[in-house]
């Protein structure tokens, strides 16, 4: 309720209840037409699209493989970041599995192709609420927000997905072999997705510290002393989703989310700074 008496329409006027149900609803359509839209899309290249980029990481020429392999090459390592092609069977055990899990793929692709038009909306309609200053200050958000999104997604889809499906499909529970790894297709879209998803919301971080330091949340001191410790819970991560104990493939995975983590702190710092400046512009 806070948040919905600090909104005003565009004649200065306050809003009723019933206009600000109204706003929303309009907001929810919108972006709920966008995903349904773009989810139709995928569903009428459902073949392309699985045959290109669902299954990439499990053709023995997805860009990765090629990538990594070349780069070990040039970097003189040998075949350390050369990861063989992922060889599973993919199954469906249910009669409406195949078209259940199309529908689902085309959602998600829906859902990640529309995230910028989403968040657009989202924005739209917390925007008035916010003070001027707090709108200055949250400017190209829609941009950044966006851009981490997809960096991540990208991130998820094109290294950790290959390396973490490459190690659990090779993985062997005893010395005999007796377990073969069949999975179906729903348990492996599922993982991709998860994958993508999950990389996606974690590269946001530089923009949650950016906002939970303008509040005052936290602050560039205290990212800067727990900086060893997501240094060591990053490297845990980076091994467990490696498919090899080598650290030429523990790195790949490692530098990307690091860096990540430290470019929060120098944006940490930074709005911090500017937070600084506006208190003691109003101070004097």
């Amino acid at each position: 309720m806070a948040l919905f008496d600090r909104f005003k329409k565009t004649d200065e006027s306050e809003m009723s209840f019933i206009d600000h149900l109204e706003v929303l609803r309009g907001t929810i359509v919108r972006s709920l037409s966008a995903v349904l839209i773009t989810s139709l899309v995928i569903f009428l290249y459902r073949d392309w699209v699985m045959d290109n980029v669902i299954t990439g990481p499990l053709n023995s020429d997805f860009i990765t493989y090629k990538v990594f392999c070349d780069l070990s090459h040039w970097l003189h390592l040998g075949d350390a970041l050369c990861m063989p092609p992922v060889k599973v069977s993919l199954q469906s055990t249910t009669f409406g599995g195949q078209f259940l899990s199309s529908i689902s793929m085309a959602f998600v692709g829906g859902l990640i192709i529309a995230f910028p038009f989403i968040f657009y909306q989202i924005w739209s309609f917390i925007k008035p609420a916010l003070k001027e200053k707090e709108v200055k200050n949250t400017r190209f958000m829609i941009f950044w927000v966006s851009l981490f999104f997809f960096m991540g997604s990208a991130f998820g889809f094109f290294v950790v997905g290959p390396f973490t499906f490459n190690f659990l499909a090779g993985f062997q529970l005893g010395s005999k072999g007796a377990i073969t790894t069949i999975p179906t297709f729903a348990d492996y879209l599922d993982n991709l997705t998860n994958l993508i998803l999950g990389c996606g919301i974690a590269f946001e971080l530089p923009v949650i510290v950016f906002l939970l330091t303008k509040i005052g949340l936290i602050t560039p001191k205290f990212l800067s002393t727990t900086r060893k410790y997501a240094a060591v819970i990053i490297l845990l991560v980076a091994a467990f989703i490696t498919p090899s104990p080598d650290w030429y493939s523990q790195l790949i995975v490692f530098i990307p989310l690091y860096t990540l983590f430290e470019f929060s702190i120098f944006v940490s710092r930074w709005a911090h700074k500017s937070v600084k400046k506006a208190e003691d512009e109003e101070w004097d």
